[in-house]
């Protein structure tokens, strides 16, 4: 499963994306799981949250969704900061 995550907005209006391939991971089951519930729980028109907040994209095997800060869910969450964190940052 291919996961790219593009965070934009902020208080610097900073673009931010990285994307994660979870093929070779051991933990895949669980990060698949986390993809299918944050899918799940955004919208899939862009909506940005809070003014200075934080706006997210969420690519999943192609599908795109949109979610804001404040209004994450746990799942959305745990997925933005696992590929922010441990993927592999594109230039945006």
């Amino acid at each position: 499963m291919r996961i790219e995550v593009t965070r934009s907005g902020g208080f610097a209006g900073r673009t931010t994306r990285a994307e994660l391939d979870t093929a070779a991971r051991t933990d895949a089951p669980h990060v698949h799981a986390l993809a299918r519930e944050a899918v799940a729980g955004a919208s899939r028109t862009p909506h940005f949250g809070v003014p200075d907040g934080f706006h997210y994209a969420i690519e999943v095997d192609g599908r795109t969704v949109h979610c804001a800060d404040p209004s994450l869910t746990d799942s959305q969450r745990e997925l933005i900061s696992l590929v922010l964190h441990q993927g592999v940052e594109r230039a945006c």
